[in-house]
């Protein structure tokens, strides 16, 4: 316990370099044990090379960007890549697309989830500044909330460690990221059910990432650009915590039930959800799209998987894992590269496109009043 509280301390980048901790005394009455045990402790800290010892005077922080800086003039080749998943649905391609690249640039990548949770990401971003990667590829966990863990970015920029995230970012930190333009995808899953007479449309949207946010945003922008009413009872938002349970299937089921006209179009956050949503729909007997159309989002293989072919918003994936290793290697080169270096790294946005399939069907003779 006493070890892990100076380690977060150290990592987070409230005790730096050459900085005295607390006092044997201070530890031993803040966490209630003995000498004893807080010497032992210390003296892990100092053989693992965090801390170091002055006789007479205390106990200290390492310098470790200096040490760094000393023993990695040359790169190590060794990059994290963090997401909030790794083993299903879109992860595998984006880490396989940046794999690729990194990989035929002699670079060692080490994977970590955070299963989009805080505490996860908090003990992997101690892990990464505690072996001093080179660099690191990070999808922001639950990025439309307040994160706790901002120090630990802060004191990756301190070190001199390069980071860039992914399909979303903390908007505090403006750091280098690799994103797909969330809102126009929103916009254009909308649109498209518009455009094809509906107007009576369901919007399930994921509210602790920035991407379901802004596909929200996409979803509102265009009932606006075609001077539709929304009805806000449509927009169904849900989080981490509800994703995998029957809280938003539930909302749906209520609003096919008491809507007092009928649900024509459904707009879902992603494929994954989507295809739960047509169990739903199978269950009470709904034909797609002959009674209810919808439209995904990611272009998943769940897309094609079921015999519903999903109308659904591309997702560049491998092409997203591409370059944010293409980045993070420009970003590593230019940190160790000499200080008049003209290489620059700039973030990027993919743009999405609809590919449509036959879960969308016309329903009423559009007429643009764009």
């Amino acid at each position: 316990m006493v070890k892990n509280w100076i380690k977060s301390k150290v990592f987070d980048g409230t005790f730096q370099p050459n900085q005295k901790i607390s006092s044997e005394s201070e530890l031993m009455k803040q966490f209630n044990v003995s000498r004893h045990t807080v010497r032992l402790a210390l003296a892990d800290l100092v053989n693992e090379g965090l801390l170091y010892k002055e006789q007479g005077s205390g106990t200290y922080v390492s310098e470790r960007s200096l040490k760094k800086n000393q023993t990695n003039s040359v790169s190590s080749k060794k990059v994290a890549i963090i997401t909030t998943y790794i083993s299903d649905y879109i992860f595998p391609s984006i880490i396989r697309g940046a794999e690729s690249v990194l990989s035929q640039e002699g670079y060692q990548v080490t994977l970590f989830s955070t299963n989009n949770n805080h505490e996860s990401e908090k003990r992997i971003l101690e892990t990464v500044i505690s072996q001093n990667f080179d660099g690191v590829i990070v999808e922001p966990t639950k990025s439309a909330i307040s994160n706790p863990n901002i120090n630990y970015y802060l004191n990756l920029e301190a070190l001199k460690i390069p980071y860039i995230m992914i399909n979303a970012f903390y908007d505090e930190l403006e750091p280098i990221s690799v994103t797909l333009n969330d809102m126009e995808g929103g916009y254009l899953q909308t649109e498209h059910l518009i455009r094809l007479g509906h107007r009576n449309i369901l919007g399930f949207f994921k509210n602790d990432d920035m991407q379901g946010l802004k596909r929200m945003k996409g979803y509102l922008k265009a009932y606006r650009d075609y001077g539709i009413p929304i009805i806000p009872q449509n927009i169904i938002t849900y989080n981490t915590k509800s994703k995998d349970s029957a809280l938003p299937l539930e909302q749906l089921e209520d609003r096919l039930s008491n809507s007092p006209e009928k649900i024509t179009g459904i707009v879902s956050y992603n494929d994954e959800l989507a295809m739960r949503i047509l169990e739903v729909l199978r269950q009470k007997n709904l034909q797609i799209p002959e009674d209810i159309s919808i439209v995904g989002f990611d272009d998943s293989f769940l897309s094609e998987v079921s015999e519903v072919k999903l109308t659904t918003i591309k997702h560049p994936k491998s092409e997203l894992g591409e370059m944010a290793a293409k980045l993070i290697i420009s970003l590593i080169e230019i940190n160790n590269g000499p200080k008049s270096t003209d290489s620059t790294a700039e973030s990027y946005v993919f743009e999405p496109s609809l590919v449509i399939r036959n879960s969308t069907k016309k329903i009423n003779e559009f007429v643009c009043s764009k």
